[in-house]
């Protein structure tokens, strides 16, 4: 006579596997994959960090604890314009994050709560200027910069690097404004509030992780840029991070020693940031993208 605990036992061994059970052979292949591909996008970063805390006669060994040394930094910072170009681009990049974080998110609003003239052809205008590279895009806009004065000048790259980070931004935040219900607008003006009054004091707080994109985005954009950095700036003193870097690399060779500790050194507010927004990346972009 078959027992409760024996019919118990068959049932669970004949019971169907669940869609999300991954049998071990499974499990074993993702987690070595994971793990190599974790090795492969940490491999670079690790090499150039302790490249950088090597001395110039080993810099293209494999010799990474031998003489381990912080002079290729110490040379940095006294011997180059480090400093001034680490400044120029915080400047730059910080005022392309604030103003580009605040005309994108006026912008999106705009679109996504109002009906105006033209308003078809914005939201196609914000797409079409996506679609054309930076090498088309470099003289036209050089040209303008000099027309209007604005050549080795940190405005005129904050002006260039707005003209990319904002119809990208302007029109991910008009979808994320649409997740928003239009209600809570309604209430806004039942208490008098004028629409910018509503758009600043009842959406914003609610836009956050938007926001958190938007700035993201915006800095990143200002802060590697390379090309028009390049292109628009001379003088050590008037030059970006990008374009500093640049001065390390000539037809005779490259400085690999400054370079790898300039690279080191950019790379942290970059990080620092991205800290900073991890925690809204995901929840942003993915509401920025339910709707169009």
């Amino acid at each position: 006579m078959t027992t409760y605990t024996e019919t118990s036992a068959r049932h669970a061994a004949r019971k169907p596997r669940k869609r999300g059970d991954r049998s071990p052979a499974a499990s074993v292949a993702l987690h070595v994959t994971l793990i190599v591909a974790s090795v492969i996008a940490v491999f670079p970063v690790l090499w150039v960090l302790l490249t950088s805390l090597k001395p110039a006669k080993f810099a293209t060994t494999t010799d990474f604890f031998k003489e381990t040394t912080f002079e290729n930094y110490t040379n940095l910072i006294k011997d180059t314009e480090f400093l001034s170009w680490f400044g120029n681009s915080v400047v730059v990049a910080g005022l392309s994050t604030v103003i580009g974080v605040f005309v994108s998110a006026t912008t999106g609003y705009a679109v996504s709560r109002f009906r105006f003239p033209g308003k078809r052809g914005l939201m196609w205008t914000l797409l079409i200027t996506q679609m054309f590279p930076v090498a088309v895009l470099i003289v036209p806009i050089y040209n303008i910069m000099a027309g209007i004065g604005l050549l080795n000048q940190p405005a005129g790259l904050v002006i260039t690097y707005l003209t990319i980070s904002v119809p990208f931004c302007a029109w991910m935040m008009k979808g994320f404004f649409d997740t928003i219900p239009h209600e809570i607008d309604e209430s806004g003006q039942v208490d008098g509030l004028t629409p910018f009054g509503t758009f600043w004091r009842l959406i914003l707080p609610l836009a956050k992780p938007g926001l958190a994109v938007t700035a993201f985005y915006s800095f990143i954009t200002a802060w590697g840029e390379v090309a028009y950095a390049s292109a628009f700036m001379v003088g050590d003193e008037n030059l970006t991070l990008a374009g500093g870097l640049q001065k390390f690399v000539n037809q005779y060779g490259a400085q690999w020693g400054p370079m790898t500790a300039a690279s080191v050194l950019i790379a942290i507010p970059a990080a620092l940031v991205f800290l900073f927004a991890q925690k809204h990346l995901v929840t942003g972009m993915s509401a920025g993208a339910v709707k169009g």
